[in-house]
Formats: C-alpha cells, structure tokens, sequence
C-alpha cells in the first residue's frame, strides 16, 4: 500500500501547486459543489497511477485542486462503491492519498434513503455515527503502521465539535437539519421493505452504499470527520415507492446548494 501511495502523490505533487488541508468526497448527484471552488488543477482520476476509474451515472471521475472558503482544497468529483467490484482498499485508496497530501479533515456527502418516520425527501441529515453492514472492513489484512494503529478507535468517528458547528450555522441561517446514524450495505439493489424495517430496527435513520469505508480510513489515519447525507427516498411504511438511480439523482441535485452552505461553512471556520 504504501508504495503505491507514495507513486501516486509524487504524480500529484509534480502536477500541482497547492497543499491541500481539507479533502472532500461528493456523492451521488452533489458533484456540482466543484462550482464553489477556485479550481486550480483538475485531473481526471484515469491519468492518476494506482487510482480506480468512478464507473456510476452522476460520479464525474476527477480530483479537483483549488480553494474554497479561503482555504486549500482537494476535492473528489465522483466516488469509488463496493458495488461496482472494488476491493475495500481500492475504494479507500484516494482517502490514504488524500491523507498524505497533508489533509487534516474529510468532509464527505452522499445521497440516502430516510428511514426515521420524521424525516422528509430533501432533509439533509448530518451524520453523528454509522453502522456498518457492508460485511467487509478496509483495514482487514496487514495493517502498515506507517499509516496508522492496528485497531483504531470508532467512538467518534464523526467529529462532535463540527457537528455542533453545524447545527449552530444551521440555526443562524435558518436551515432545518437532521442527526442521525447512517447504516452502509453493498447493495447495488435498493432496499426491501423488510430490510428497511430491519434496518431502523437496528438504529439507523438512514442507509446508503458508501461513506462508512472511507470514514473508516479516515479515523484510522487521524483525520478529523464530517458527513452530510440528503434524503433522496423514504424508506417508511406507508412511504415506500419505486425508485431509480435518476429519482436519488435528481432529489439531491435539488437540495445540493443547501448543503454547498453548509460545507463552505464547515471549511470557512475549520482551523488550520
């Protein structure tokens, strides 16, 4: 692993002019967030040695350098799934090479389905723990003490003092947000009413394919965690309809630039 991160950042480090200190990961149709950044450098992640290539519809598929919010920046526009037949390594690749790039924090969205019976589609949840369904962890095989402990701790995996910040702008700025805990399945097959049932059973508000392995890089690195979630369907009794790959797409797309205020704030006061 860590040859392969050290060929990767040389790449990068020759292409561009900035240190990044905060990463970002836009999911599922939020990849218009990258229209908030200075961009100084864009390179599409096939040019990237040891980098996978995103294979989804609404997944651009490229690193964007630049600033936002006063800030340096390295931004991906476009995610890597356990679905599309990725190793958990390979999906959490960019989050080790965004790590020795010189990031301290990883801001991280995605697009999910709600099923706490008070959430709404277009209810931006931020995200307070995770539970992880995805049978599979990234950190399972030698670990590389270079790149962190054997057995990091998860009981913050969310950064608490950001959530906090959040949910303050959020009421200065009069924008309602939910809290709450997202559980990650494989999928690539949205859930059964069963399964939605059995996943709020279990303490979730929302499920998603995503988040949690890069989350769980992330931490066992040390960097600093924040993660927003927009409700694109509902996966409530009495709530549950048909969905596709375009309806998540779209429902996000709506309430993108809301979340784009939150994460400019998020990055505007994150000291370095």
């Amino acid at each position: 692993m860590l040859k392969k991160i050290k060929e990767t950042i040389e790449y990068l480090e020759s292409r561009i002019s900035i240190k990044p200190e905060i990463g970002i990961i836009l999911g599922t149709g939020l990849g218009g967030l990258v229209n908030e950044i200075d961009i100084l450098h864009t390179i599409p992640y096939e040019f990237i040695p040891n980098f996978p290539v995103s294979t989804v519809q609404g997944h651009h598929g490229q690193l964007i350098f630049g600033m936002m919010g006063g800030k340096p920046i390295v931004a991906m526009q476009g995610r890597f799934h356990y679905y599309e037949g990725y190793t958990m390594q390979e999906i959490t690749f960019p989050v080790r090479v965004m790590n020795f790039l010189g990031i301290k924090l990883l801001i991280l969205s995605n697009a999910s389905g709600g099923v706490n019976p008070d959430f709404e589609v277009g209810d931006i949840m931020v995200i307070d723990d995770h539970i992880n369904l995805m049978k599979d962890n990234p950190l399972i095989g030698k670990n590389e003490d270079e790149v962190g402990i054997r057995f990091p701790d998860m009981s913050h995996a969310y950064d608490p003092a950001l959530i906090e910040k959040a949910f303050a702008f959020s009421v200065k700025a009069g924008i309602k947000l939910q809290r709450g805990v997202y559980a990650a399945v494989s999928g690539p097959t949205y859930e059964t009413p069963a399964e939605y049932k059995y996943i709020r059973t279990i303490g979730a508000d929302a499920v998603g394919m995503s988040t949690v392995p890069e989350v769980i890089s992330a931490r066992h690195m040390g960097l600093k965690c924040f993660a927003v979630s927009i409700i694109s369907d509902l996966g409530v009794p009495g709530k549950i309809v048909e969905i596709s790959h375009k309806h998540v797409i779209d429902a996000a797309s709506a309430v993108e630039p809301v979340m784009t205020r939150i994460i400019r704030e998020m990055i505007c006061t994150e000291q370095a």
